[in-house]
């Protein structure tokens, strides 16, 4: 069976979840022996990355690996379209989520500690965030393909969204969100994959919030 080492709050691990639900393939997931970035996980997968996921004695530590090769490993239902523009426009999206907006996510999370809370840092992200759903915005028109069909370019989103709005709710970030980008949360959240993954991780979010407030 295929092996899968991720951890409750990651939002890459929930993006293999997804995937992994949408194709029908189950595995077993596992926790980091030793804990995340440990020397112990680390002699099973040396970058100490996680998702990481064993098939077959193949290990894969990149998330975005992972999702290509359990799209061509598992090719039905198919998550990429057959055209090499098409293709080439969700991997684009996927990258956007992955390199321009995620990033801006990250660095709130030790503003979540009231200790360690620079205003100036959660002013700078809101607005980075804001601006980065903006681009997102003019993105999805161009995604190919029915708009209820979930696709490798999604996959990333709903989690982040998810937590932008938790994180919202904490620091007082004020974020706008386009309607675009509205409407495409409310349809991919409501598909069968990534619903349930939604309906645990919330809650994961919310504990794990709640630990960095206490702290």
């Amino acid at each position: 069976m295929l092996i899968h080492y991720a951890v409750p709050v990651s939002l890459y691990c929930a993006k293999i979840r997804i995937v992994l639900r949408h194709k029908g393939v189950n595995a077993d997931e596992r926790p980091p022996p030793g804990g995340y970035g440990s020397d112990a996980y680390k002699t099973i997968v040396p970058s100490g990355n996680v998702p990481a996921i064993i098939d077959e004695g193949l290990l894969i530590g990149d998330s975005e690996a992972i999702t290509e090769y359990l799209n061509e490993r598992y090719p039905d239902p198919p998550m990429l379209p057959g055209t090499i523009a098409d293709r080439a426009k969700l991997r684009e999206l996927s990258r956007f989520h992955d390199t321009r907006l995620e990033p801006e996510v990250r660095p709130l999370f030790a503003q979540v500690t009231p200790a360690t809370r620079d205003p100036c840092v959660v002013l700078t992200q809101a607005r980075n965030i804001t601006a980065r759903l903006s681009h997102l915005a003019n993105l999805l028109p161009q995604r190919p393909g029915p708009a209820e069909t979930l696709t490798l370019g999604d996959c990333g989103f709903p989690i982040t969204f998810a937590l932008i709005e938790e994180l919202d709710a904490v620091l007082g970030l004020g974020i706008t969100w386009p309607e675009d980008v509205r409407r495409y949360f409310d349809r991919i959240a409501g598909l069968s994959a990534v619903r349930p993954e939604l309906e645990t991780y919330r809650p994961a979010i919310l504990n794990w919030i709640d630990q960095k407030k206490a702290s």
